[in-house]
């Protein structure tokens, strides 16, 4: 079992960064994918970014590509998302996600990843 905190999320204004935290605990080695998502009322889930845990090989969604960053600690067991030029558009619940055994074609799929966080709320005013 991995247990995932998210952490960092508030409400910024539009031009503004934020960066969200994801601690990973339980059984966690260098064979994992970590990921974060998006979810804003009235809409299904969708793909933020991921990173693989050993080699640090990264995907956006192209609707983040150039404003958001995904990096991890290994030291720490942590993911990070450093997200600038905020959005109203990015307003929503962020979650981080992780599974083990990613394929790369499989990276996007919410339905890849077995271990989920709470969420943390990021809202960008206007």
């Amino acid at each position: 079992q991995v247990q995932l905190a998210e952490s960092g999320g508030g409400l910024v204004q539009a031009g503004d960064s934020l960066r969200l935290s994801c601690a990973a605990s339980g059984r966690t080695d260098n064979r994992y994918t970590m990921a974060w998502f998006r979810q804003s009322p009235g809409n299904e889930r969708e793909f933020v970014a991921a990173i693989r845990w050993s080699g640090g090989n990264t995907w956006y969604a192209d609707s983040v590509k150039g404003r958001f960053t995904i990096s991890r600690d290994k030291a720490e067991n942590t993911a990070y998302l450093q997200m600038n030029s905020l959005k109203p558009e990015d307003t929503a619940l962020y979650y981080c996600a992780a599974a083990y055994g990613v394929i790369n074609t499989s990276t996007y799929y919410e339905r890849t990843y077995k271990y989920w966080g709470q969420g943390t709320q990021v809202t960008v005013s206007s």
